[in-house]
């Protein structure tokens, strides 16, 4: 993604101070859905094919300080920063030597580490390929080390009252890589929660295979999620499957690059309720 420096602050003569910046990056897209149409006061009820379209600026800010210790921001223009102990809107960081600590707007270590499989569509489809994480309450603190393959994370929601708790570790080589997170929503007694997931990725050539396996205790069965990612030219191919708690969904999708940063991209998923599609153009700046 293309960046365009906005500002960068100005070095003193005296090499006691480090250079600051901020940068703004963008994402767009527009295109046609095909899904359900809600009706007012009541559940989704027809299927309809509409517009669709979104714009994202994105502005991140760097700072070093006189000890080499990394600082920054990054906010984006949709959201409404609000700040203190409800920031869900943007996140803050320091940084040395391998640990990085962020607060604000984290999902939690297993979230930052396992990720999920690969979703198609112009818009995600309702991002039907993910199993869902405990997540944490904003504001939440995240800690990451890094030490050459493996990357160890550590996520801590509010400390008020019950908060959550996830550790994750991942190990990743050029051709494959996997992750194993633990969470822990901090509640007593039957609303405790608790949920190990694992994910692990492979490439073989042009192809990208990614399988996630998850047990969550409030869930009668384990879940489970694989996808396919094809390049081939311009054109990436992406299949994905995913059980979740006995409930299934499917998606297949497509996205060709023209160059620029645009994309032409589209997709299909059936979530076990509704076949729904998409396709249009997504744009990067």
């Amino acid at each position: 993604m293309k960046k365009i420096l906005l500002a960068t602050s100005v070095l003193a003569a005296t090499t006691g101070f480090a250079a600051a910046e901020v940068t703004v990056s963008g994402e767009a897209r527009m295109g046609v859905i095909y899904d359900r149409v809600p009706a007012a006061g009541a559940i989704p009820s027809s299927m309809e094919t509409r517009f669709t379209s979104r714009v994202r600026v994105k502005f991140a800010m760097v700072g070093t300080t006189d000890g080499g210790v990394e600082f920054g921001a990054a906010v984006r223009n949709d959201q409404s920063g609000q700040g203190n102990t409800a920031n869900g809107d943007s996140t803050v960081y320091v940084s040395m030597n391998g640990l990085k600590l962020t607060m604000g707007d984290v999902g939690g270590a297993a979230d930052a580490l396992v990720g999920q499989v690969s979703g198609v569509g112009l818009t995600g489809l309702g991002d039907n390929n993910e199993i869902g994480f405990v997540g944490t309450t904003k504001t939440a603190a995240y800690a990451e080390y890094s030490a050459g393959a493996l990357t160890f994370g550590l996520g801590l929601g509010q400390l008020n009252g019950t908060g959550e708790m996830s550790v994750a570790v991942k190990y990743a080589a050029d051709a494959f890589a996997v992750a194993l997170g633990y969470e822990d929503n901090g509640a007593a007694g039957a609303a405790g929660r608790d949920v190990i997931s694992l994910l692990g990725s492979a490439t073989f050539g042009s192809a990208t295979v990614k399988a996630k396996i998850v047990d969550d205790s409030a869930d009668a069965d384990m879940s489970y999620a694989l996808s396919v990612d094809f390049a081939a030219g311009a054109g990436t191919y992406t299949a994905f499957y995913k059980d979740d708690n006995g409930v299934d969904a499917f998606g297949l999708g497509a996205s060709y690059d023209l160059g620029g940063g645009a994309k032409i991209v589209g997709g299909v998923v059936d979530n076990n309720v509704d076949t729904i599609a998409d396709l249009g153009i997504s744009m990067s700046f």
